[in-house]
């Protein structure tokens, strides 16, 4: 044991007090347990070598553990002593502490390198973000200062590392460029010969040699030399006594202090709030503000229209004469936008056109803006739809007309915009756009010759050597206007043209039973026609009648040849299956058909003569809210729709011949429950759950006649799905496979 300890201590392990902060005490045990595993320690030995690296506090502390755990049977090994060592240096409210510290970190006055140091410090206390690269990434960001943030978040990272990058590479650009708005005039001069120099100030004498007070008051304001420019000497208005030259902030380029630099928390300097930079700033011509540099810099504003102008960090470049200078170079672009929410462009709805089309074959809600020079598609849009941006060469900066401004540092190209069967390639620029998807500007318009008809809200596009298409705004005066059914109906009765259709997804295949998991063993839970008849069950249908009523009969509607032979063959196959039965009834209702989903004809019976002599029946049907509640925490879904569920109950024996119908072909009257009924929803949800009643609220949910499994992961959906299956097999109800969604 001496030995082991010799050799241990040669390698200066790292002693404990028991004093230390919880955080070193932590960074005490890792250092420990990286020297015990580098040795190859057993446990056994490492709870040996402990205790000589504690000391005092550490050391009593220990010793007092060890004997009140070894006179509880417990055995001492390297886990219990951990155990025991966070419980008592490293609580769980401490790391509490530090999680919620993580949460709410942000950049706030650190720069890039210090906001990452603190980070990853704290990284540790929430191992669900740590143990997640594109969570890390998401928490990085959103932590980020307004100006930062608002780059970085274009074309959201996906990863950590990138996302670090990004935001190393914005701060470095946004760096460049205030102190590219901050050039102090000396620095001008030194660099360039034909700036004007600075003017030169003397406090205490003149060139005659005569004392002459440049100072007035308190306020230590130089006089300006008269014979310097005024150009070169503006930066020079408001300087304060003792600063020189270099004393700019590191952050900015300015003339303060870099702990009282407003940008380093990215709030404008003229307005003090954030989201955008002073020079679109909507208060820079109100003149509340001071005359600074940041205010000299600014571009006067637009009316009735945003302004948007693309601007690169400033590079020295070569003057004619060979010499390095830096100075602020005008923005290579200048364009607008005249709109960017769907509130203002119906603020001016003669100006602009907005409509649903295709953009890379995705559904699209666009506006045509002729006073946008640039066409900009939504930041959401790209990312929900994983299209392909690429950086750039310019930083685009784009003011709103309420003043708010936006920055862009990404772009999309070849994006191709379908409507009216015809399609066109167009070049965006991504922007965080709310309520529309795309906005197409002037550059596009003209490119493809475009002709915009404002009252009609009709764009016509005729490129070279195309034909003429046209692209209908919303509310277009130029589409069919719609007309009322009445109308309709008076058309057609004067023997107008008319056309009925109904659109189905003729692609959209049935799945296979044999390859869906458990389902595969109840096969006969989804037959292609039900079996017969039902069976007799603890619910029936039946029609109480308030006192008094008398039998109710109608003659039956007219119908389209079509509609009568779909009857007839409805009515036979009803026959076939036993549902229906001829009948002398004294009651007769109407039939009618109305189209399923699927394109089918539903025979319904028209009973609202009977439903107004019924007793209702004041079964709860249950609240969609309330069923949704239910699945907090499932992430495994499976949906069953039973076959024709009405027609899997019974009609109670002496209620029958309520249920008769009139048609062209016979009277009939119906076995099973009809639809139409008013008492059916509610008299079928007593059914079903009766039949779920031991599982409801637990793994299903019920809705008249569809069923609804769910689970927290899918080893117990499996078992969740066979016991459903298993209850209705017992209970001879069955389901139709086409229109199930099953796990």
């Amino acid at each position: 044991m001496e030995t082991l300890l010799k050799r241990f201590q040669s390698f200066k392990p790292p002693t404990l007090t028991g004093t230390e902060s919880a955080i070193d005490c932590e960074n005490w045990l890792e250092d420990i347990e990286q020297l015990f595993e580098a040795l190859e320690y057993t446990e056994e030995r490492r709870v040996k070598l402990i205790i000589h690296q504690l000391h005092g506090v550490g050391k009593s502390w220990w010793v007092s553990t060890k004997k009140a755990l070894e006179n509880q049977g417990t055995v001492i090994t390297w886990a219990v002593f951990r155990t025991a060592f966070y419980q008592r240096f490293f609580p769980v409210s401490y790391r509490k502490d530090k999680g919620a510290e993580f949460a709410n970190l942000r950049q706030g006055q650190l720069n890039i390198e210090d906001y990452v140091a603190k980070f990853t410090s704290l990284l540790k206390f929430a191992p669900h973000v740590a143990m997640n690269d594109e969570a890390q990434a998401d928490q990085f960001i959103n932590g980020l200062n307004p100006d930062v943030f608002t780059l970085v978040n274009t074309g959201r990272p996906n990863t950590f590392a990138d996302a670090l990058n990004r935001a190393k590479g914005v701060e470095a650009g946004l760096l460049r460029q205030r102190r590219a708005q901050f050039v102090p005039a000396a620095a001008k001069a030194t660099e360039n010969p034909q700036i004007p120099p600075p003017p030169r100030f003397d406090a205490g004498s003149s060139s005659s040699g005569k004392k002459k007070n440049f100072f007035k008051g308190k306020g230590k304001q130089f006089k300006r030399s008269r014979t310097s420019s005024s150009s070169s000497s503006s930066d020079f208005n408001q300087m304060q006594t003792g600063q020189q030259a270099g004393d700019y902030c590191t952050k900015c380029g300015g003339r303060h202090a870099t702990e009282q630099c407003r940008g380093v928390s990215g709030l404008c300097r003229i307005c003090n709030q954030p989201g955008h930079f002073a020079r679109i700033c909507p208060q820079r011509n109100s003149g509340n503000f001071q005359n600074s540099a940041a205010a000299r810099t600014m571009l006067a504003p637009e009316k009735q229209a945003s302004s948007v102008q693309s601007y690169q960090p400033q590079h020295p470049q070569k003057s004619r004469q060979g010499g390095s200078q830096t100075v602020s170079q005008p923005p290579k672009q200048q364009a607008r936008v005249f709109a960017l929410t769907e509130e203002q462009a119906q603020a001016a709805p003669d100006d602009v056109i907005a409509g649903n089309c295709y953009l890379c074959n995705f559904p699209a809600y666009v506006l045509i803006d002729t006073g946008a020079t640039h066409t900009f598609i939504s930041e959401k849009f790209v990312i929900s739809h994983k299209l392909s941006a690429e950086p750039l060469t310019e930083i685009v900066s784009v003011s709103s007309p309420l003043g708010k401004g936006m920055l862009s540092i990404t772009a999309v190209r070849n994006c191709m915009l379908q409507f009216e069967g015809h399609a066109i390639e167009i070049y965006c620029v991504v922007l965080g756009l709310s309520d529309f998807d795309c906005i197409v500007g002037i550059d596009m318009l003209t490119k493809y010759r475009a002709t915009v008809d404002c009252f009609q809200k009709v764009v016509r596009f005729k490129p070279e050597k195309a034909d003429e298409w046209k692209f209908y705004g919303k509310g277009s005066r130029a589409r069919i206007p719609l007309i009322s059914a009445i109308a309709m109906d008076n058309l057609l009765q004067k023997r107008a043209e008319g056309f009925f259709i109904y659109a189905i997804d003729t692609k959209k295949s049935s799945p296979n039973l044999v390859d869906i998991p458990v389902v595969c063993e109840f096969a006969d839970v989804f037959p292609d026609e039900i079996p017969g008849l039902p069976p007799y069950r603890e619910v029936d249908f039946s029609i109480e009648l308030m006192p008094g009523t008398q039998p109710i009969s109608k003659a039956p509607y007219r119908m389209a040849p079509i509609d009568l032979k779909e009857l007839k063959d409805q009515l036979e196959d009803l026959l076939t299956k036993g549902y229906i039965r001829p009948s002398v009834s004294p009651w007769g209702a109407r039939v009618l058909f109305v189209r399923k989903k699927d394109g089918s004809m539903r025979l319904c019976i028209e009973y609202r003569q009977l439903n107004k002599a019924t007793v209702k029946n004041k079964y709860p049907l249950p609240r969609i809210d309330d069923l949704f509640d239910q699945l907090q925490g499932s992430t495994v879904y499976s949906k069953i729709d039973l076959r024709s569920g009405y027609h899997q109950l019974r009609v109670k024996d002496e209620d029958i011949s309520k249920t008769a119908l009139r048609t062209r072909y016979g009277h009939y009257e119906f076995v099973v429950m009809p639809f139409g009924l008013t008492n059916a929803p509610a008299v079928f949800m007593s059914l079903m759950n009766r039949v779920f009643q031991k599982y409801l609220d637990n793994f299903v949910i019920v809705f008249i006649d569809d069923i609804l499994i769910y689970s927290k992961n899918l080893n117990d959906h499996a078992s969740h799905l066979r016991t459903v299956l298993q209850t209705l097999r017992n209970e001879k109800l069955y389901a139709k496979l086409s229109k199930c969604e099953l796990q």
